[in-house]
Order: C-alpha cells, then sequence, then structure tokens
C-alpha cells in the first residue's frame, strides 16, 4: 500500500472583516427596532424581548473576535441582517467555485505541482451551492485537472472525512494526486438576528494536495499515518434547508432553515465524545508524544477542554494553536487553515493530531508525522 503525504495547503478568506465591535453594534440596533416594533406584543408576554449582544460575551463565549465574510454591508444592516450573493449566469463561474479555486492554487503551488498533475478532486464542505453539475467538477474544469472529481458533505468533519477518501484512494493507487478543497460559505447559512450564533461564523475556503511519495516534490512533507471517524446521530446542531421546502411554502423561512444549534448541550456532549476518540487514537498507535494539535475551530473554550484531556495539561499556544480569533468558525475549513498557519516549525519525526468535530455528531481524527 502507497504512502499518502500532505505536500502543500491553501486558504483563501474574503477581503470584508467584522470586528466584534461592528457586529454586537448592528445587532443591537436590531434588537432596539424588534422590541419597538413589538412592544405592547412584549407588553402583553405574548412575544419575547430580544437581548443584546457585547463583545465582551462574544469573546467569553467563544474566543471569536474577526470574522471573514463575502458581503460586509448587508450582513450590518439592521434592516436586512443577512448577505447579498447575487446569483450569477449558469455560464459563469459559481461562487463557491471561485473561492475553492483561489484556495487550491496556493496549495498547488506550495506543492510544486500544476493544475494538470491532479487526477482526483474532492469538494467537501458543510453546505454545497447546489446539489448538481457537482462544485467539484466545475472546480476541475475551471483548474484543468484530470481524473475524477465529487462532492462530499459531512457538515463540520467535511475535510476530515474527505482525507479519508482520498488516502484510501492513493493506497491503492485509484489516484496519484489529489486535491481536497472545503470552500466554506458560512454567513449563507448564519441568522445573524439570533443573540447565540450571529458572531460565530466566517468565510472561507481551504485546499490541501495529498499524493504518494513517487510524485512528491517538496521536502519534509507531512505523512498521514492514520485516520479514525466516528459518528453519532445527534438533532441539536441542525439546517433544514434544502430542495424540498418550497414544496411547503408556509415553513419556507423558518427559524430551521438557517444554522441553529443547543449551544450548551453540543458542548457537554461534544467534548468528552471527541477527547476520548483522539486520545484512544493515539493511544493505539503508540504515541505519547504530540507537538500539535490542529483541532477544530469552533470555540475556544471547548478546544482548550478537550486539548487539556488529550495532554494532561493546559495547553500552550504552540501545542493547541487556535485561528478562530480572526477568522471566526469557519465550518470544515478551519482545522486545515490552522494546519496551514501552524506547522513550519515541526521537526522531522514530530507528530501532530488535526481533527474535526461538527453535527451528526462527526469526529474525524488524523495522525500526521514530519518527514
Amino acid at each position: 500500500m502507497n504512502k499518502v503525504l500532505i505536500t502543500g495547503t491553501g486558504f483563501y478568506v474574503p477581503s470584508d472583516v467584522i470586528s466584534n465591535a461592528e457586529i454586537v453594534e448592528s445587532f443591537n440596533a436590531y434588537v432596539a427596532l424588534f422590541n419597538a416594533e413589538h412592544a405592547l406584543a412584549i407588553e402583553n408576554g405574548t412575544v419575547e424581548a430580544l437581548r443584546e449582544s457585547s463583545s465582551a460575551f462574544i469573546v467569553k463565549a467563544s474566543g471569536v473576535e474577526n470574522r471573514h465574510v463575502i458581503d460586509k454591508k448587508h450582513i450590518l444592516d439592521p434592516l436586512l441582517m443577512r448577505p447579498l450573493l447575487p446569483e450569477r449566469d449558469n455560464d459563469a463561474l459559481s461562487l463557491q467555485a471561485e473561492m475553492a479555486v483561489k484556495s487550491a492554487l496556493k496549495a498547488l503551488h506550495k506543492a510544486g505541482k500544476q493544475a494538470s498533475d491532479v487526477d482526483m478532486l474532492v469538494v467537501s464542505c458543510s453546505t454545497l451551492q447546489r446539489a448538481y453539475p457537482g462544485i467539484a467538477m466545475e472546480v476541475q474544469a475551471a483548474l484543468g485537472c484530470g481524473g475524477y472529481a465529487f462532492d462530499m458533505n459531512v457538515a463540520c468533519s467535511s475535510a476530515t472525512f474527505g482525507m479519508q477518501t482520498i488516502v484510501n484512494a492513493l493506497k491503492v493507487g485509484a489516484a496519484k494526486v489529489a486535491l481536497l478543497i472545503s470552500p466554506e460559505i458560512c454567513s449563507g447559512h448564519m441568522s445573524f438576528c439570533d443573540r447565540d450564533s450571529h458572531f460565530l461564523f466566517g468565510d472561507a475556503s481551504s485546499a490541501m494536495v495529498l499524493e504518494t511519495p513517487e510524485t512528491c516534490q517538496v521536502d519534509n512533507p507531512f505523512e498521514v499515518v492514520s485516520i479514525r471517524l466516528q459518528t453519532q446521530y445527534s438533532n441539536n446542531i441542525r439546517n433544514n434547508f434544502g430542495f424540498l421546502n418550497w414544496t411547503c411554502p408556509a415553513t419556507a423561512q423558518a427559524r430551521d432553515k438557517w444554522f441553529i444549534q443547543k449551544g450548551r448541550t453540543v458542548f457537554k456532549e461534544v467534548i468528552p465524545m471527541a477527547a476520548k476518540m483522539l486520545s484512544q487514537h493515539l493511544s493505539d498507535e503508540g504515541i505519547v508524544d504530540v507537538k500539535r494539535l490542529w483541532l477544530h475551530q469552533a470555540n475556544k473554550n471547548m478546544n482548550d477542554l478537550i486539548a487539556y484531556k488529550i495532554l494532561g495539561h493546559e495547553a500552550s499556544v504552540a501545542e493547541a494553536p487556535l485561528v478562530l480569533d480572526r477568522y471566526g468558525n469557519t465550518a470544515s475549513a478551519g482545522s486545515i487553515i490552522c494546519f496551514d498557519h501552524y506547522h513550519d516549525d515541526l521537526a522531522t519525526g514530530d507528530y501532530g493530531l488535526l481533527s474535526s468535530f461538527g453535527a451528526g455528531y462527526s469526529i474525524g481524527s488524523v495522525i500526521l508525522k514530519r518527514c
């Protein structure tokens, strides 16, 4: 069986940045408008008054300080509170494919590869712009890749599950050079009117080149030592938007058509589940000294607790770095972006663990070794 190497990563984020102060100002303006409009119903007890948000609350709850988005102007408009992303002509490159291409070109450059070298391309992300034709096939055509391409969706674990799919193909010789891309337009499925989640997500795309040693052209790549995946059904993180919504127009604008979660329940259930799986994975592989944890970039408090359970002590910034403070939760792209930012300092023989945990519940654990 072939070894599988990670030889290049890249990411793309839009230029628009929203700070906590800006998103709080917008949200609180919306709250004031809502409460004024429903003042009588609030007084009668038939409608619950909305509470204001604050930068301190956001940082304490999540660790997020900034997020990159595609359309800052309309997200911050208290009369709109959502991005406006005009549809493109069917012959034009879709928005999601455009983001994917931008991140892929960076990963290919780092790997010393041309797009024509790629014979497998997987777009694996939490939300897809359309059902068909595949976004991956569109990206394949835009880049000029060969072979085959397809889409995957495992919520925030899409990237790690996509890695397993690619690794399997490379190991048996079904492909030689593969691209894994996770273009996440998270602002498109957010309710920016929800105090508990309006601050969480940002837009981004990550990309990774995986290949076998025979085609590798870079020094000291990372070997994919082992991947372990786990799913357990949970209804606590949900998004009911889909193609059947239009068949029931009365509920087309219901709250559950956007991202919704029972945050406290998710926090209590996912931490022990993820910590146990990641720790067991390392133990089963006989790894007692892991230099770096590239954890899922959703919540700083969650990561701090999981890292503590894995390492047995409070993790330093070097041991468990974060990027969610500057990019927000970027769904499946987050841990790949973290890896992209924080891997150059690892020495030959050092081990790291890249992980995801998301809706489903789904957990991915990937042990990497610096060659």
